[in-house]
């Protein structure tokens, strides 16, 4: 897939655990997780949002456009 999502790094310079950003964005650790490991297929703007507004980031931070993966 050609989006390839950094939330990982972004958890890691904020260190944060998957378990403290689910109870701050209300997510479970296994929606979290999909979203972490690049496995799911959409994510809402609210979604988005919360998980910027608690690390302190842009959507640019956690998602990344790779114009070679889309060619796979």
């Amino acid at each position: 897939m050609a989006i390839i999502i950094n939330l990982d790094v972004m958890m890691a310079k904020r260190k944060m655990s998957l378990n403290e950003l689910s109870q701050k964005v209300g997510l479970t650790t296994v929606n979290l997780s999909i979203l972490k490991t690049g496995k799911a297929k959409g994510v809402r703007f609210d979604t988005l949002e919360a998980i910027c507004k608690t690390l302190k980031c842009q959507p640019g931070d956690i998602l990344e456009y790779n114009a070679n993966e889309s060619e796979n």
